[in-house]
């Protein structure tokens, strides 16, 4: 089937149907802007409120897995973007084997963050499980790790989510119809990409740097 056979009827070419992919794409994104940007705002104001504790609770975390984490992601992303490259010039293998690449190491981005999770459960830093943190910090502390856990799952659940689409689009590098189809849906799944690395990027200052530096 051409490219042709699949514009809908109100699209006169493949290159509006694929603007109207990447604007569907950055509509979707600037909603979870918003998702975000509502959790990180209430960060900040807890933060306000009791700074000594969610500045005792920054050094309860583990800055190096959030670190390789944060190195894992920024990888992934170039890969991605490599990926895309690929596909526009062709290069089906090449572009398969990275998106195979990114997902990997989205999934040890996973991984690790178990890993993480499980080491916070033992040291009772889970709010309502088994949190068991006291003194005149102990409230603040618990609230920056209810946004931790908030945050970071959230993330996760957008981690797991890009490693299936980019999976689908590794399974598609190497079809032989539709490239052009093919390009643009990878374009706007790389923009979803990036958007998650994004995230972490922010969510990493919030959560892993306070309290190092005192």
């Amino acid at each position: 089937m051409s490219d042709s056979q699949d514009i809908a009827e109100h699209l006169a070419t493949s290159a509006q149907r694929d603007e109207v992919l990447e604007l569907g794409m950055w509509t979707f994104l600037s909603t979870e802007v918003l998702l975000f940007g509502g959790l990180i705002l209430s960060y900040f104001v807890y933060r306000h409120a009791d700074p000594q504790a969610f500045l005792a609770a920054g050094r309860e975390t583990r800055i190096v897995i959030g670190t390789v984490n944060t190195a894992l992601l920024l990888t992934s992303s170039f890969c991605v973007a490599a990926a895309l490259q690929a596909a526009e010039q062709g290069a089906r293998r090449a572009t398969r084997t990275l998106l195979g690449i990114a997902i990997l190491l989205g999934l040890s981005f996973l991984g690790l963050k178990g890993v993480e999770y499980l080491g916070e459960y033992r040291e009772h830093l889970v709010p309502g499980v088994n949190f068991a943190r006291t003194g005149q910090d102990a409230h603040g502390i618990e609230l920056f790790f209810i946004f931790y856990f908030i945050a970071t799952l959230l993330h996760g659940v957008h981690v797991v989510a890009g490693i299936g689409v980019l999976a689908v689009f590794a399974a598609m590098a190497t079809a032989t119809t539709a490239r052009s189809r093919y390009i643009a849906g990878l374009r706007t799944a790389a923009l979803y990409w990036h958007f998650v690395d994004l995230v972490w990027i922010f969510l990493f200052a919030l959560i892993y740097l306070p309290g190092r530096s005192s």
